[in-house]
């Protein structure tokens, strides 16, 4: 039954997704927008200004936590995922597509400029009273391109960023269906985000019904340290997280001994995790996704999985400091000899049906875009950047204080220095949680790159099946590589890899948008 379900849902999806002219951004017309004219029109249009896709399963799939499993009866789920874990440009046109995921955030960026445009035309002194309003769309419309960015450019680099390709930015409605844009520089759009982020953060407020799913001043200061990180401003990500977290964060974490009790079976898990009342959780997205059943406990697409192979070699039952990761730390990884995926149970799924009959709907999913638990290890990496390793540390014990449930809890530096150097570097033949570095951020070869391996080790484990791995490949410059294997766990080819900077880590536009007259990624 669940098969059946799936299938038809992507198939309702396909037909029913919103899909945006090729040469505009906008799904309707001018004349058919909401008409503003108080507060709470402008609060509900700004509920639009939220994506309703997310990128969780193509980059997951893109990156390194996913293998390709030769056995028979395990098939790809559908064209899309084996373009995706192939770094093919993406032909299907469907849900959670390149496509899907750009008409989305343009979309969302669309409701974000009709609220800023009514906003503007109004005097001083009733924009004062829109003030958390205003503030609400400039974040939506700057985290809509941060979003945008971690998808379709490279990662932000200064050496490069002058001449790397960004995205339109738009900054006003929509007149005329078949505007032209241009893509500007990379420097240019983190420049554009920058500009709406600073404004947005003078201006958000916390006056929301559901907090959780709204740009609050935590989500908001959330969001600042994650980008400033990416631009490799390591003093503001850290001013912005500590906003949030303050300097002694454990009581903000996850209660990880808490999860750990629960059932993975069913949807106890997963729903638990993106509990909208848990303190940890600071900006919920909903939004349609199949990622839950991709990621979980089922039978569709299991040629492309993160399977035992990475999971006990790089990640969820890997080797750290603290001990096997799966024994010391506060996760359940879910094993089913029957299936390829060694997985969390953190992607909750849920199903509905508009035609119970012809058993059509929708596939809906939450993820957990900015939590205390991230956010601190985001501080704790921008501290190792700056090279304050004390901090670095103070932020590491402080995570693991919440996340190790079995074991010491708390380490030193020379305890992570130790044990990362020992480690030899990963190969895909002989694969280790320690990939080299390629990247100019890293100075200090002797405590910094260690500490940051440790820190990224950690995170790539918090981080499992959410979508955010390939951006730190592609920020640290880590070599990846496409990797086949039997059901027995034995390598049968290294098919392709990247290096730093691959032109593919950039992953290609729509091609409508492209053939409407935006520049291409390079290839």
């Amino acid at each position: 039954m669940v098969k059946v379900n799936i299938k038809n849902c992507l198939v309702a999806l396909a037909l029913t997704s919103v899909v945006s002219s090729c040469n505009g951004f906008l799904d309707e017309l001018p004349d058919n927008r909401m008409e503003l004219d108080s507060k709470d029109d402008v609060a509900k249009l700004l509920i639009s200004a939220y994506s309703t896709a997310f990128p969780a399963y193509l980059l997951e799939t893109f990156s390194d936590n996913t293998d390709e499993y030769v056995k028979p009866g395990w098939t790809a789920y559908d064209r899309y995922q084996e373009e995706a874990w192939n770094w093919s440009d993406i032909t299907q046109v469907g849900n959670e597509t390149p496509q899907h995921l750009w008409n989305s955030y343009y979309s969302a960026i669309a409701s974000a400029n009709q609220a800023l445009e009514y906003m503007d035309g109004l005097d001083a002194a009733a924009q004062k009273e829109y003030s958390s309003q205003l503030g609400e769309a400039l974040l939506c419309r700057s985290y809509a391109m941060f979003k945008m960015s971690e998808v379709f450019c490279q990662a932000y680099d200064p050496e490069h960023a002058a001449t790397d390709l960004g995205l339109p930015y738009p900054l006003k409605p929509e007149k005329t269906i078949g505007e032209k844009y241009e893509r500007g520089t990379l420097a240019e759009l983190y420049e554009k985000i920058d500009a709406d982020l600073q404004r947005g953060l003078s201006l958000c407020g916390n006056e929301y019904s559901s907090p959780k799913f709204h740009f609050t001043q935590n989500a908001a200061y959330a969001f600042a340290c994650r980008f400033y990180l990416n631009y490799r401003k390591y003093d503001k990500a850290v001013e912005y997280a500590t906003k949030v977290l303050g300097s002694n964060p454990t009581s903000k974490l996850r209660d990880w001994a808490t999860f750990k009790g629960l059932s993975a079976n069913e949807q106890i898990q997963p729903n638990d995790y993106v509990d909208a009342q848990k303190s940890c959780n600071i900006l919920l997205l909903p939004v349609g996704s199949i990622w839950g059943i991709l990621s979980g406990p089922y039978s569709l697409g299991q040629k492309y999985r993160h399977g035992q192979f990475i999971s006990e070699k790089e990640t969820l039952e890997s080797n750290g400091v603290w001990g096997t990761s799966d024994k010391s730390l506060g996760i359940n990884v879910f094993i089913n000899n029957s299936l390829a995926g060694h997985f969390l149970r953190n992607i909750p799924y849920a199903f509905e049906f508009t035609d119970v009959q012809a058993q059509t709907g929708y596939a809906h999913s939450v993820f957990v875009e900015f939590s205390t638990d991230r956010l601190l290890m985001e501080r704790a990496e921008a501290y190792a950047l700056m090279g304050n390793y004390d901090a670095a540390m103070e932020d590491l014990n402080a995570e693991l204080a919440a996340f190790w449930v079995s074991g010491n809890k708390y380490l030193t530096l020379d305890d992570v220095v130790k044990f990362y150097k020992s480690v030899k570097y990963h190969t895909p033949e002989k694969p280790t949680v320690k990939k080299a570095f390629n990247t100019s951020m890293v100075t200090d070869m002797e405590v910094q790159e260690p500490l940051l391996q440790c820190i990224m080790h950690l995170t790539r484990i918090l981080t499992m099946h959410e979508g955010e791995r390939l951006q730190y490949v592609k920020r640290y410059g880590i070599k990846i590589q496409r990797r086949s294997l039997d059901g027995a766990q034995n390598i049968l080819q290294i098919k392709d890899e990247m290096d730093a900077r691959d032109p593919r880590l950039a992953i290609q536009l729509p091609a409508d948008v492209i053939t409407s007259g935006m520049a291409a990624n390079p290839r």
